[in-house]
């Protein structure tokens, strides 16, 4: 398994609209421009985004985009299993139930759903709220001069 460029610029949006959440509607062109991103490349995933209900959308002048929830609504593993369908290591765990013919005998699976429930149980367990609050930490522990 392998995050794609769409789920990993996904959450670098996200976790942008999250950081100004306070400011209103962002443009699409401010978040490409901090998060150095192709604004074209990020029009590809808001329809994504927006048809899972995560986006608030205006437009107009003082357009753009904000989160439709607070940043602790929001998990990893949900914003990835959106943007990349699944987050399984093998294609048999992305289909319930296992349509696998040997996964009766097969005496690899339970390698692969121990390794997909941890993926899923780690993702799961990091909100943007959380990933916003270390990187404020780490940038107050960090001093330079």
């Amino acid at each position: 398994m392998k995050i794609s460029t769409k789920g990993r610029y996904a959450l670098r949006m996200l976790i942008d609209l999250a950081e100004h959440q306070n400011e209103g509607f962002i443009a699409l062109k401010d978040i490409a421009a901090r998060q150095n991103i192709s604004k074209k490349y990020l029009e590809q995933i808001v329809p994504i985004l927006n048809k899972s209900n995560m986006l608030l959308t205006n437009r107009g002048f003082q357009g753009g985009y904000k989160l439709a929830k607070s940043p602790s609504q929001y998990t990893l593993g949900d914003i990835l299993r959106y943007t990349e369908g699944d987050l399984a290591p093998v294609a048999c765990l992305a289909q319930s139930p296992n349509q696998c013919s040997r996964c009766e005998n097969c005496p690899t699976l339970p390698i692969w759903q121990g390794l997909y429930d941890v993926i899923n149980n780690y993702l799961d367990g990091i909100t943007l709220q959380d990933v916003i609050d270390k990187q404020q930490n780490f940038g107050a522990d960090n001093y330079v001069i």
